[in-house]
């Protein structure tokens, strides 16, 4: 019994630290994206102010991935497709339209490689 509470302890310490990474990288990518505008418009951020908006894009991460996975199991499925992330921008019409775009570029990578194999 131990035994199992002991690994279960190790893979929740194992998840909580990849999602300390994947925040540290968020918070990385951040502080460039806003280093670059702030230099663009000729303005500074605070460290705090990275700190806030590091924790906004998490948050909100957070809940679309709570949504899309939502979506997935309602269809059925175990794992998410990009119908699933459609689903989730069909009322934001400017997200919509970037995602779709973004979605006929990858169906047209996947076309072009798909054309070079041999069956």
């Amino acid at each position: 019994m131990a035994d199992a509470n002991s690994n279960k302890s190790k893979e929740r310490k194992v998840d909580e630290e990849t999602l300390q990474r994947y925040k540290s990288a968020l918070w990385l990518l951040t502080a460039r994206t806003t280093d670059s505008l702030t230099t663009e418009l000729n303005h500074n951020a605070t460290p705090q102010f990275i700190a806030a908006l590091t924790e906004v894009l998490w948050s909100q991460i957070e809940n679309v991935a709570v949504d899309v996975e939502g979506f997935a199991k309602h269809a059925g499925r175990n794992t998410v497709t990009m119908d699933d992330v459609m689903l989730l921008a069909r009322r934001n019409e400017g997200l919509e339209e970037v995602l779709k775009e973004v979605k006929d570029e990858v169906d047209k990578e996947r076309g072009e490689k798909g054309k070079g194999k041999k069956k």
